[in-house]
Parts: structure tokens; C-alpha cells; sequence
């Protein structure tokens, strides 16, 4: 398994996303499929069609012979990365912004996050990037490598399908506040033990500064999202900006708390984010590894005492 790991992430580094048949986008038409079907304006009727969206995939792969599932895991984890397109699009958008060509560094904020470009000034599109790049680090790379160190392909499985629902339903609005609820909380569920990781990756990669552990989890616990607080919270330090404040939405505006404690993100802030990744991705990798190891080590003695 470990080298099934190691070129599913080598996988993503020389080939990013799959450009055609991506098991994601086949797993969104299905998820839209169910909601046709499915919607109701209810938490129970969002549940049905969480369950019925995630379980189905995540039960089909464990269900797999033992030596299949091994040669599933390393393209499971190619399809759930996300982290060389990660990389990419912060690459345009800082390279846009340095050539002043901010209309045009508008159109890459949907690949990142959902928030209103048109309100979004350079210093916005920043700050929206430098974010982003946080907070997707943690979901679309560093979440499938711990998740594959824990439960294999199943579990990979199972957090991208997650992730998927929550982009597609998890939205605060009139449509999806009830609908959308259980898909959105499977999803923090899921994310919670990755968020964490990379914000120790994040803390391990700061200025080493005495007061940065307390300050992160004090700024953290303001934020609206159990985890997304941590990874930018922990972000800001590692980059020594400030990072939140009035974040414009399609459904609305939202004051964040501020994190950090530096000046706001500005276009050299983008390419540093961009290399923050980078290391968290190499880092999580070793870590997806190592809970690999112990957890094999660990169904070894389970064995041993039956």
C-alpha cells in the first residue's frame, strides 16, 4: 500500500486532474441524478440523499478483494487530489494580478471558492486565493492522503464523495439550509482529523513564535467552519498576514473574524500560499504513510491476540 500512495500523489504531480471520464465529475452527475429525485425541503430528505449518494461507492470499493482494493487505492487517490491544479490556478491568478490584470484574475476565483468576483478588487482576490489555497489544501490534498493512511480506498472514496455533496448542496441559501444540512456536516466530520493535520503542518512550517499555538486556536473557535478556521487561521501565521474580514457571497455577506496578526494578503502573499502548499502536500504524503504503518501494525497485533 505504501507505494500505491506514493504514485497516486507522484500521479497527480505529473498529470493534475484526469482531463477526460474523471470519477469525480461521473460521481456529480449521480449526486444530481439523486437530487432530482430526492429533494425536499427537509434535513431527513438531505440525509436520504447523503446516504444514498455516499454509502453505495464507499460499500462497492471495500467491498473489492483485498489485492484489488490495493490496485484501486493508488488511482483513487490520483482522482481525489486535487493539489498540482491547486497550484495552477493560485499560479494565474498571481501572475494575472502582477501583470495588473485584475479582470482577468476574476475568472479564476470560481475555480477556487465561491464567492462573488465581481465585488472582489486585487487586495480581494488576494486575500479570496490565499485562503482558498488554505483551506482546499486541506480538503482536496492533505484529506485524501490521511484518509488513505486510515481506511485505504474506501475511505478516500468516502471523504471525496463527501466533499463532492458539500460543494454541490452545502450551501447556507433558501434552497439547500435544510436539503443540504447532512451533506455539509459529513462533510466537516470527515474533514475534521485533515484540517487538523494540516494545521500542525502549517504551525510546523511558522515563524517559531511563543505565543502562535494559542493565538491559532483562539482565532480558530471564531470561526463560522469547524475546520476551515484552523487551516487559515494556522495559514496566516505560517505566511505572516492577516487573513478574513466582509466575504460577499452569491447568497449573501458574511462578516469572518480576522486571523493572523500580520498585513493583509497582497499579490506576493498568492505565490508564497502557492508554496505553502506545496510543502504541506509533500509533508501530508509522509503522514499518510506513517498512519498507514500504524495502522497495519496495529490490525497485526489485533490479530495476534484473537
Amino acid at each position: 500500500m505504501l507505494w500505491s500512495l506514493v504514485a497516486g500523489f507522484a500521479a497527480d504531480k505529473v498529470f493534475g486532474d484526469p482531463s477526460k471520464h474523471h470519477p469525480v465529475a461521473y460521481f456529480g452527475r449521480y449526486a444530481q441524478f439523486l437530487e432530482k429525485h430526492l429533494y425536499r425541503d427537509s434535513k431527513l430528505a438531505g440525509a436520504l440523499f447523503t446516504a444514498a449518494a455516499v454509502v453505495p461507492p464507499t460499500l462497492a470499493v471495500a467491498a473489492l478483494p483485498a489485492k484489488l482494493r490495493k490496485l484501486v487505492l493508488p488511482v483513487a487517490v490520483w482522482a481525489s487530489l486535487g493539489g498540482t491544479t491547486l497550484e495552477n490556478v493560485g499560479k494565474q491568478v498571481e501572475a494575472d494580478l502582477k501583470a495588473g490584470d485584475v479582470a482577468h484574475a476574476r475568472t479564476w476565483v470560481p475555480w477556487l471558492c465561491s464567492r462573488d468576483p465581481h465585488y472582489l478588487d486585487g487586495d480581494g482576490i488576494a486575500r479570496a486565493a490565499v485562503e482558498s489555497l488554505a483551506e482546499n489544501t486541506s480538503d482536496a490534498a492533505v484529506a485524501p492522503l490521511v484518509w488513505a493512511g486510515l481506511a485505504g480506498a474506501p475511505g478516500v472514496v468516502a471523504h471525496r464523495a463527501a466533499n463532492t455533496l458539500d460543494a454541490i448542496v452545502g450551501y447556507k441559501n433558501d434552497r439547500y439550509g435544510n436539503f443540504g444540512w447532512a451533506s455539509a456536516r459529513l462533510d466537516d466530520v470527515l474533514g475534521l482529523i485533515p484540517a487538523r493535520v494540516t494545521t500542525l503542518i502549517h504551525l510546523g512550517l511558522a515563524p517559531k513564535q511563543r505565543e502562535v499555538w494559542r493565538r491559532v486556536a483562539r482565532a480558530a473557535r471564531t470561526h463560522p467552519s469547524p475546520n476551515a478556521g484552523w487551516v487559515e487561521a494556522s495559514a496566516a501565521e505560517a505566511l505572516g498576514v492577516t487573513l478574513g474580514g466582509r466575504t460577499v457571497y452569491p447568497h449573501g455577506v458574511e462578516n469572518r473574524p480576522e486571523l493572523g496578526a500580520g498585513p493583509a494578503p497582497s499579490v506576493e502573499t498568492v505565490g508564497r500560499a502557492v508554496h505553502l502548499s506545496r510543502l504541506t502536500q509533500i509533508v501530508a504524503l509522509g503522514v499518510g504513510l506513517v498512519l498507514h504503518e500504524f495502522q497495519k501494525r496495529s490490525c497485526r497485533r489485533a490479530s495476534n491476540l484473537v
